[in-house]
């Protein structure tokens, strides 16, 4: 079996520098990190990763709790989430919440019990006290912060703002938001408080429709949109609260003879794969998920450094105009 000197000597670094790879501690060049991990794939050594947890309170391991691993904002999410931990030279224990408090509990517990070093939260139920206590850092990812937890979140407000503007420069004058989840506050809100208040402004009239969390948890929301467009027939421009939900609106307005964009334009959120799949692909707004991913991981290994990191980090987003919305100018 390969031990940390053969490693050094294969990878032409000390035992010291190895040490300080597998156990992520100090500053170690890319080139020299990338050097030991291929000289341990080629030898197959694999850290005793009991042994390390005990001796330093805590795994290479980071808790990752989501409320679903199939909606495509979250599978963005646990992709960007691993790679960036994976830099770090952190591993990533994957839990799906499926929107159930105890479920998020048994989580919690478990995550504790395998001394991960850090834990990122995206899902509303997890109460933060009990990783207070055992020091394990925790990031809010696109959560509601709480106390002294860190937050990073993209800039929801203005996203709601640039989607109201754009839909108002393309010639819309019935406006609809397809907002959250009706009781479940979270910073996506805040989407509809930057499209109302620049609906406001400009006297354009418009409704914010909130769904359930049964609607949330199915993803299939067609009944939802099919009634809001019969309710409302003379909507010309829609903001959905992710792309997912556009690329419904666009399948049921196909059903009921309302084209996109020329019966109604549209705009989602979160720039996902989705998004560039339909049949025209979805204007949206495009959250930066590499970059709120590699925070997360950043500040969780500051924080087990003892190194001061911002409690709350809120990243710009931008519009991206693809085929759904067509600006007056270019009709």
């Amino acid at each position: 079996m390969a031990t940390l000197k053969d490693i050094a000597q294969r990878a032409g670094v000390t035992a010291t520098t190895v040490s300080r790879v597998i156990n992520n501690r100090g500053y170690i060049s890319e080139g020299t990190r990338k050097k030991v991990y291929a000289a341990m794939e080629e030898m197959h050594y694999q850290p005793n990763e009991l042994a390390r947890a005990f001796s330093k309170q805590y795994t290479n391991t980071i808790g990752l709790i989501v409320p679903h691993i199939s909606h495509p904002f979250f599978i963005k999410v646990i992709s960007n989430l691993e790679s960036s931990a994976a830099e770090k030279g952190f591993k990533l224990l994957l839990c799906n919440s499926k929107e159930q408090p105890e479920k998020e509990q048994d989580y919690l517990d478990m995550c504790i019990s395998n001394r991960v070093a850090g834990i990122v939260l995206c899902s509303k139920y997890v109460q933060t006290r009990e990783f207070r206590k055992m020091n394990i850092p925790v990031v809010n990812l696109e959560r509601g912060g709480d106390d002294d937890t860190i937050s990073v979140q993209c800039d929801n407000y203005q996203g709601g703002k640039l989607a109201a503007e754009h839909l108002i420069e393309c010639g819309c004058k019935n406006l609809l938001h397809f907002g959250g989840v009706a009781g479940k506050d979270m910073p996506a809100d805040r989407r509809a408080d930057g499209f109302s208040d620049v609906c406001k402004r400009a006297g354009i009239p418009y409704r914010i429709l909130v769904s359930d969390r049964l609607l949330y948890g199915s993803m299939h929301y067609e009944d939802f949109i099919r009634r809001a467009l019969q309710e409302f027939p003379d909507v010309d421009g829609i903001f959905a609260s992710s792309d997912l939900i556009a690329s419904q609106v666009i399948q049921v307005g196909a059903q009921m003879g309302k084209r996109v964009p020329e019966d109604i334009q549209l705009i989602g959120f979160d720039d996902v794969m989705i998004s560039t799949v339909t049949t025209p692909q979805i204007t949206t707004i495009h959250q930066p998920v590499e970059e709120m991913t590699e925070l997360c991981v950043e500040y969780i290994a500051k924080s087990l450094k003892n190194e001061s990191v911002p409690q709350k980090i809120v990243l710009p987003v931008r519009l991206v105009q693809r085929g759904t919305t067509v600006l007056k100018t270019e009709i």
